[in-house]
């Protein structure tokens, strides 16, 4: 897989990222806050990272932290959302391993002498 072959799965997670909330709040009496706080950040790093921006993955990988900490605090808090929890901790773990992979892919092959 080249350096640019997890775009498509960092594309591919931040749109599930973005369905989860969606269906998660889906009826809650703050429904429109939930799109502005959790729905569209990830549409909007989902528009960067199809449109080749060079820091959305940067910052899919930041914003990241905060979902994978919303969804740990809500399986510990909440175990009765915990398929919605669990899926928003999976989902931000593949948008951390996707937004890193080429940068430690070009950090670690890198022969012994070239540092």
């Amino acid at each position: 897989m080249r350096a640019g072959g997890s775009r498509p799965v960092l594309a591919g997670a931040l749109a599930a990222i973005a369905l989860l909330y969606l269906a998660w709040h889906w009826g809650d009496a703050h429904f429109g806050a939930a799109l502005l706080v959790f729905v569209l950040p990830p549409l909007l790093l989902l528009a960067g990272v199809l449109r080749g921006a060079p820091s959305a993955p940067l910052w899919s990988g930041i914003a990241a932290l905060f979902w994978f900490s919303h969804g740990v605090m809500y399986a510990w808090s909440q175990p009765e959302q915990g398929r919605f929890a669990w899926a928003g901790i999976a989902l931000s773990l593949v948008v951390v391993f996707s937004a890193s992979l080429p940068g430690m892919r070009a950090r670690f092959s890198r022969k012994r002498g070239d540092a």
